[in-house]
């Protein structure tokens, strides 16, 4: 549901600022905002998520969404001009402040309960992420050209606050010593840095198509605005169909987790290869194949998230992390802000749009997105070629001998 009203509020209070004297500039501010100050709640409250309680804060966040929804409906009888512009801002940094700490939390929670099936659960959680994704803007637009621009933000306000009951009744309640470790420590191990580079560029890549593809469909095959929104459905069901399959295969197969991240970047770079498709592929545009290549790009996308949390933490473990609740912690709240806004993620609510939106008008679709695609291309082949280092280490490593000082002496000449 959160994802739901995520999706929904922008497209609707942008059209509203717009008609309330908001210039382009400041709509993008306001879009920014949320991004940026997400980022910073995923981070302050991973490293506080035992001080503050795990239990409390998704309630408390859930509760702070569906409050600012609901705000977010009666926004419109506010007069025009800088009281409107003013308190969408500060409504939307309080929604992201909200969403990162249920985000967060929800994440340790979840992670916390299933401790062997960490990429199963969070796979199967990204299906209600892909299910927001396709129903947001439809049932938001339907409520919205039926009721009026109040009832969307009413109603699925209402949903979100009348869910907090049943989420204390259900929910654990865990309690855990705070650690001694933090964010720094945690982003400055080779392996996490470079999986946060992952989420960033995943995000970076969406973040840069998102106003030009719609553009290129609409320039390029002629169709009804109100079709434009069908073709990325291929994106996002092939998202949400693959996220709970690659979570299995993360946790029954962990050594695999590496490749799919590696493949999932580098099957990415290729999709935005062919989008346009790049005139050097020499390969003309069609419907079918954009569908196909944003169908496969969505599989691609759920090869490099999923297994991005199991990663983290187990390397944190790996390098000395306590194992509770104050470690998963700061692993949800980094991967939460390097997803969502992160030092190169705000790019993707900032530079991302604002770039494809450049490399259009200069270049065209075809080769903006292979531009586009570098983010991808240079983060899988940085994670290959890491754990081809890292794999090559380990064979070199002499293997350790637990028995006496005779039986190995005695095993010496066998291994010479």
């Amino acid at each position: 549901m959160l994802f739901c009203l995520s999706n929904f509020v922008p497209i609707s209070v942008a059209s509203k600022a717009e008609n309330k004297g908001a210039s382009n500039t400041m709509i993008g501010v306001i879009f920014g905002c949320y991004a940026l100050f997400e980022f910073l709640a995923s981070l302050v409250f991973g490293k506080y998520l035992v001080h503050i309680g795990a239990k409390f804060m998704f309630i408390a966040g859930m509760f702070i969404s569906g409050g600012v929804t609901i705000i977010f409906g009666v926004m419109d009888q506010l007069p025009d001009g800088p009281i409107f512009i003013i308190m969408c801002f500060l409504v939307r940094v309080i929604d992201a402040i909200g969403f990162g700490a249920a985000i967060t939390a929800s994440s340790s929670i979840l992670t916390k309960a299933f401790p062997n099936n960490v990429a199963t659960v969070l796979g199967s959680l990204e299906v209600f992420t892909g299910l927001g994704l396709v129903v947001g803007p439809p049932l938001g637009g339907f409520l919205y050209q039926s009721f009026g621009y109040e009832m969307p933000f009413i109603s699925l306000g209402c949903v979100v606050l009348l869910m907090i009951p049943l989420n204390i009744c259900i929910l654990p309640s865990y309690e855990s010593d705070p650690g001694e470790h933090s964010f720094w420590k945690l982003v400055t191990l080779p392996k996490v840095g470079l999986i946060s580079f992952t989420l960033i560029s995943v995000s970076s890549c969406f973040g840069f198509l998102d106003p030009i593809l719609s553009l290129f469909v609409l320039s390029k095959f002629n169709l009804p605005a109100g079709y434009v929104g069908l073709v990325f459905l291929g994106l996002a069901l092939s998202y949400t169909i693959s996220s709970p399959l690659f979570g299995l295969l993360s946790d029954k197969m962990p050594h695999l987790r590496k490749w799919l991240l590696v493949f999932g970047n580098l099957i990415t770079a290729v999709c935005f290869m062919l989008l346009g498709p790049a005139p050097i592929v020499h390969i003309k545009s069609q419907m079918w194949l954009l569908v196909l290549i944003l169908v496969v790009n969505g599989i691609a996308a759920g090869m490099s998230i999923i297994p991005t949390f199991p990663e983290v933490l187990s390397c944190a473990y790996e390098n000395g992390f306590e194992e509770g609740l104050s470690t998963l912690g700061l692993v949800s709240g980094l991967t939460s802000a390097m997803w969502s806004a992160g030092f190169l993620s705000t790019a993707s609510a900032f530079i991302g749009p604002m770039l494809g939106g450049f490399l259009y008008e200069k270049i065209g679709f075809e080769w903006a997105a292979a531009c586009g695609g570098l983010w991808p291309l240079t983060s899988g082949l940085a994670m290959g070629l890491f754990y081809l280092l890292e794999d090559s280490r380990r064979r070199s490593k002499p293997q350790s001998f637990d028995g006496t000082e005779e039986e190995e002496a005695a095993l010496l000449p066998l291994r010479v």
